[in-house]
């Protein structure tokens, strides 16, 4: 038996989950099709492979599926200066002043947002602007520096079109930001490719890259099958390429990250919690398992106030709130009910918060019982989420991948992984 002290995620190191990934093995295209990449399927310490489009057959009937709906921004944004000096603007997530993402995705002639800033010392205080000339009319879009943060400026765009959201100046003034690993620029195939085929809601800056290899044909096959599928929607921040520094955890500090889910999609959850929820991606599964503990601290905060007083940031999930929270005495459906009398109460059709949730060993999922996944760097966040589903056998899944000629990282392969009950 493990002593209690030694169990604290605080203290993990991040060395022990260090493997050596070659370059070679970094996949820096997509596959010619995309249920044609190779599936690696793991389950009570078994190891077997195959290809996505045969998925259904290694999942149970009546499961219930759930997708990362997000949708890529073009949040690159190359400026030139009137010398010639290239100012690259990276926009990670809207300014404190809008409620939610989409709130900021849906503004228009100006916005205000955190961003990186490449050769940040050659901008001075100039404004600087950028020409597009889309099907209709010609677009000037403004950069503006409005203070700088620890690691980020705070930016006012604004632009000379007010029928244009600044979604829609994205998608005509900026590039797909690829992951760093890949080191190369967006080329035309990324447009399609580095987005899901569910891709509906603006506002990531990183493909929920676990989706990437689902098609039509393959959801046909799912439905034959009685596995209903739904979608939540969380917008990946640049966060999720944040390597770990620290030697433990405890001195990471894990990024937030927006998500919504609707009524619907809870009732759903709440109604098929006998049978095995399927997370497609990091991202689905820590959304969903925010969505347990943000409705475990409305049922213990309903105890003093009516649920009606319990406002949003009463409820948001931070680093470490799922291992010093108190769960014991509150089942699955006691939180999913009080999360919907909630929302019922607060007349709310979705929920729109953020969540810093880290998952690492010795977490035990809530809500998920299978997750779908790409195969993560060393030494990061994600790794230590796939050692909290499958403990160390995350190793054998590793080395298997490794010598099996399975391609990592975001256009790579992926993993279809039973979590250790």
């Amino acid at each position: 038996m493990i002593e209690e002290k030694f169990m604290s995620p605080k203290h993990l190191r991040i060395e022990d989950f260090d493997y050596d990934l070659p370059d070679e093995k970094i996949a820096i295209h997509p596959s010619e099709k995309r249920d044609e990449s190779k599936l690696l399927v793991y389950g009570n310490g078994n190891i077997d492979e195959t290809i996505y489009a045969n998925l259904a057959a290694y999942l149970p009937g009546n499961a219930f599926v759930i997708f990362n709906n997000t949708k890529v921004v073009e949040a690159r944004l190359l400026f030139k200066k009137p010398t010639g000096t290239a100012i690259e603007i990276f926009c990670l997530e809207p300014a404190d002043a809008y409620a939610d993402i989409t709130t900021a995705m849906l503004q228009h002639n100006k916005v205000l947002w955190k961003c990186l800033v490449g050769n940040a010392k050659k901008w001075k205080d100039e404004v600087l602007t950028k020409q597009i000339s889309p099907d209709t009319k010609e677009l000037l879009l403004s950069a503006k520096k409005i203070n700088k943060q620890q690691d980020s400026f705070i930016i006012e765009f604004s632009w000379n079109d007010d029928t244009l959201s600044f979604a829609e100046v994205l998608h005509l003034a900026g590039v797909i930001p690829l992951p760093p690993y890949l080191h190369r620029d967006a080329e035309k195939e990324d447009a399609v490719r580095y987005q899901t085929v569910y891709a509906k809601h603006d506002g990531s800056v990183a493909a929920p890259t676990a989706g990437l290899h689902f098609t039509d044909e393959l959801f046909k096959k799912l439905s034959a099958k009685n596995i209903t599928k739904g979608f939540v929607t969380l917008h990946v921040g640049a966060g999720t390429f944040k390597p770990v520094k620290a030697a433990t955890i405890e001195d990471h500090e894990m990024h937030a990250e927006f998500f919504e889910v609707s009524y619907p999609i809870i009732e759903k959850l709440l109604n098929k919690s006998n049978e095995k929820i399927i997370a497609v991606g990091t991202t689905t599964l820590r959304t969903l398992e925010s969505l347990y503990w943000m409705g475990i601290k409305i049922s213990q905060q309903s105890t003093v106030d009516s649920r009606q007083k319990i406002t949003i940031e009463d409820i948001t999930i931070h680093q470490w709130d799922v291992y010093e929270l108190n769960d014991k005495n509150i089942s699955i459906e006691e939180s999913l009910q009080a999360m919907l009398d909630w929302m019922k109460e607060n007349n709310l059709d979705k929920l729109i918060a953020k969540t810093q949730i880290i998952i690492v060993p010795p977490y035990k999922l809530k809500l998920v019982d299978i997750l779908i996944t790409n195969f993560h760097q060393p030494r990061s966040t994600l790794l230590l989420l796939i050692a909290a589903v499958i403990g160390n056998d995350w190793k054998k899944v590793y080395d298997y991948a490794l010598q099996n000629n399975f391609r990592f990282l975001s256009y790579g392969d992926g993993c279809l992984l039973f979590a250790d009950v």
